[in-house]
């Protein structure tokens, strides 16, 4: 009987330390339209273009078809000679990934030399904080 009660405490404790770790590990996520930073620098992967300079990557968590969804803020600046077109890849821990073209259309032009773009990626179906981000900025040709 004894050890009956000595193996139900010591599964009961372990379960409440389990408990404990998981809750912890979760950590609080942002409020919806407070910007903060996506990851930290070791969990960021980046590969950018001698042409691009990162000025901003940040994440917000905002409404966007109807829930609160993670989006990626990119702002990326021109540090070349000439006008630019970059293309943005961001892939995720969990498989998802999103990008696009700054400037998306180019009818009103490209990116001018020292000038910044900036595009903000909303990730679909993303409720919670990344834990590892692969980030490629390249130029496109014209």
């Amino acid at each position: 009987m004894n050890r009956l009660i000595g193996v139900s405490t010591w599964l009961l404790v372990i379960s409440a330390a389990a408990l404990l770790v998981i809750a912890g590990c979760g950590g609080a996520k942002p409020k919806p339209g407070e910007v903060f930073p996506c990851v930290a620098d070791g969990k960021l992967d980046k590969t950018i273009a001698p042409e691009a300079s990162l000025e901003d990557f940040s994440c917000v968590y905002k409404t966007w078809k109807g829930s609160e969804t993670l989006h990626f803020n990119v702002a990326v600046k021109n540090i070349s000679s000439t006008d630019q077109r970059f293309r943005v890849n961001i892939f995720l821990d969990n498989g998802k990934g999103v990008g696009g073209l700054i400037p998306r259309k180019t009818k009103k032009g490209l990116v001018k030399p020292g000038q910044i773009a900036k595009f903000t990626y909303p990730v679909k179906g993303m409720d919670k904080n990344p834990k590892g981000v692969i980030l490629i900025i390249k130029t496109m040709a014209k």
